[in-house]
């Protein structure tokens, strides 16, 4: 995928269903994964189009049915997005954004016992 395509909101929701269901998938089952949205067959389809023209997938015929497989690794997709983010608003330092985190009312003390673990604080 080029490096100046970005993913969007709804084709990163896409993105997802077919990571999570790990072999190519036709249109409908990507539909059938994401069966809490109001997105119908179409939007679905457009969206895989979409992400096939940026490279983020490849279709593949089964018959005169395409089947969609990820391309874009979802770690390096999301190492990539957290970059970005940290760059974009704590001006690239990963401290800025921890402190953040620390400060907001969304960390709970269980959340940050367990950060103290993974860093073996």
């Amino acid at each position: 995928m080029a490096q100046n395509q970005e993913i969007s909101g709804a084709e990163l929701t896409v993105m997802k269903a077919l990571w999570q269901g790990n072999c190519p998938m036709k249109v409908q089952d990507v539909c059938d994964a994401l069966s809490g949205s109001k997105w119908k067959y179409k939007t679905v389809a457009t969206l895989l189009l979409r992400l096939e023209e940026k490279g983020a997938v490849i279709c593949q015929k089964d018959g005169r049915t395409n089947c969609y497989t990820p391309v874009l690794d979802k770690e390096e997709y999301t190492k990539a997005q957290t970059k970005n983010f940290v760059q974009k608003l704590y001006n690239g330092s990963a401290k800025a954004l921890a402190v953040s985190l620390f400060q907001s009312d969304d960390m709970t003390k269980d959340d940050i016992e367990e950060i103290r673990k993974l860093f073996d604080l």
